[in-house]
């Protein structure tokens, strides 16, 4: 009989699929203290991988320059049985050329580049910091797969 846990994950497929429906994810980095700082990024999936851009003088920026390692969560549903996420522990690569990195976000939030969003992504790009999150550990859940039960 399989565990709860096989029962419960998500195929390679579902998550991508997942992600694409999603729109934020949190981001979990270790501070300058060693405690956890959790914060909320858009991203643009990438495969099982996802990117996103942040200030460059941020704490997340600043906390991945001094260890790029991060662990991001994303999660939808309120009761028990519709329940569905996916973590993944990441390596975390900062490019200090972002406008990409904008233009993607921007062209999954906002739909068409018109020229005053590429205006203004060209304008903060300088600014910012493109992150590339490539996943070394996955782990998932769609609690729907359990039919009810619990």
């Amino acid at each position: 009989m399989a565990s709860r846990r096989d029962q419960i994950r998500m195929s390679d497929e579902e998550i991508r699929a997942f992600l694409a429906e999603q729109q934020v994810m949190t981001v979990g980095t270790i501070g300058p203290k060693g405690r956890p700082h959790l914060t909320a990024l858009w991203y643009v999936p990438d495969g099982l991988g996802m990117t996103g851009w942040t200030y460059a003088k941020s704490q997340k920026a600043k906390n991945l320059e001094r260890d790029p390692r991060a662990t991001i969560h994303v999660e939808c549903g309120v009761q028990y049985h519709e329940l569905r996420g996916v973590m993944m522990e990441c390596d975390v690569t900062l490019d200090r050329d972002a406008k990409e990195y904008g233009l993607a976000l921007f062209e999954r939030y906002a739909g068409t580049l018109d020229e005053s969003v590429t205006a203004m992504v060209e304008q903060q790009a300088p600014k910012r910091v493109g992150l590339r999150f490539t996943p070394t550990r996955i782990a998932s859940w769609d609690h729907s797969k359990l039919g009810g039960a619990y």
